[in-house]
């Protein structure tokens, strides 16, 4: 039987931490230290895992499987990338399974953090819990994004407390795993940001040193003048085969309602939105909606909007709504180098929340640990 050939599927790599709110289990370990955790998952092993902050976003992501003409044959496929054991981690695919989530590959790589994976496995977004994993990924060049919080949010958050599920509790009526907000929904509803996220940060840095007046004169000249990719844009191409696939089914079946819709969110306004929607028809990635925003506060529109997942390269973005809306920091470009925010209004991707030195030098230097099996954080 030849190899299952990864290479041309939509492929999501996602950690348990960003998959499962593991809060809980993370407290033990915090607290107790590694022996005290891997008691605690052993103790726990029938216990299910409640949905966490990219619960739904891959929930909705699997679903579009049923466009393929063969269940063997998938459009989308996600693996577990987990920094448990392999052991610890058996509570992880239990609670995969309870889910009734069809995913069936994973990666255990205890204590290390799995992102040296993420280019053989032809993943085109890493989704952790754990920042300094994301920042590392990211300064490598892959596509990744640090969930924020723990627990989910959204109509999951409002079923109950984020702690673990007791075994015999049913996932919903029937014992089922959750539906909707609303059954009749069937969406998959993803917003980005644009600079630092879609394409890379040179217009924002323009912004920073420059100003706004000058930005703008900037993207102006270079209206039809293609920006230079940004280290998400890998995702929202695999994302446009999806909705291609979906346009030949509308083909087929005029009762078909496409699903995946894609917004970006964007604090550019005109002049400049001009070039970032040349560059993306050059992409050749479909966007159904834009919201230029000009510096006002894009809350307002994610809360009206409610994308199952919504990326930004600033914490100042993201913080407000992120109970609300599932939010992913993508920690890149020059708004994630600044240490002071100055005066004035946002610019084309907003400024950036200052970072603690120390965080920086974390983020950029190499894992200094030599014990794998002690990992900072247990997802």
């Amino acid at each position: 039987m030849p190899p299952y050939d990864l290479d041309h599927r939509l492929v999501v790599g996602v950690s348990s931490s960003a998959l499962f709110d593991l809060s809980d289990s993370q407290r033990v370990f915090d607290e107790q230290g590694i022996d005290a955790y891997r008691a605690y998952q052993d103790e726990h092993l029938d216990r299910t895992l409640r949905p966490g902050v990219a619960f739904e976003f891959v929930q909705r992501l699997l679903s579009l499987n049923d466009l393929s003409p063969s269940a063997q044959d998938p459009l989308v496929e996600v693996f577990v990338l987990s920094k448990n054991d392999p052991t610890t981690g058996l509570r992880v695919m239990s609670s995969v399974a309870a889910h009734g989530l069809p995913i069936s590959r994973s990666i255990f790589t205890q204590g290390l953090a799995p992102y040296a994976y993420i280019p053989a496995l032809n993943i085109s977004l890493f989704l952790s819990g754990d920042a300094r994993d994301v920042r590392t990924a990211t300064l490598l060049g892959h596509p990744a994004g640090q969930v924020l919080g723990s627990a989910a949010v959204g109509h999951l958050a409002a079923a109950g407390p984020t702690a673990e599920r007791a075994p015999g509790v049913p996932l919903a009526p029937g014992g089922e795993q959750p539906a909707p907000e609303d059954a009749a929904d069937a969406e998959l509803r993803v917003a980005f940001d644009f600079d630092g996220v879609l394409a890379d940060d040179s217009a924002e840095r323009i912004f920073q040193s420059d100003g706004l007046e000058q930005f703008h004169r900037y993207e102006s000249a270079r209206k039809v003048t293609e920006h230079h990719a940004g280290p998400i844009l890998p995702f929202l191409r695999a994302l446009s085969t999806i909705q291609r696939r979906e346009e030949e089914r509308a083909v087929e079946d005029p009762t078909y309602r496409p699903r995946v819709r894609v917004s970006i969110v964007t604090a550019r306004s005109a002049p400049s939105h001009e070039r970032a929607v040349n560059t993306l028809r050059s992409w050749g990635v479909t966007v159904n909606d834009a919201f230029f925003m000009g510096g006002a506060d894009k809350g307002r529109v994610l809360r009206v909007l409610r994308p199952h997942i919504f990326f930004d390269d600033q914490r100042g973005h993201l913080d407000p709504v992120a109970r609300e809306v599932a939010s992913v920091l993508v920690p890149y470009g020059v708004t994630n180098e600044a240490t002071v925010v100055p005066d004035g209004p946002a610019g084309p991707a907003g400024l950036a929340e200052p970072d603690e030195p120390a965080e920086r030098a974390a983020a950029a230097a190499p894992d200094p640990t030599t014990d794998a099996s002690v990992p900072a954080r247990v997802g």
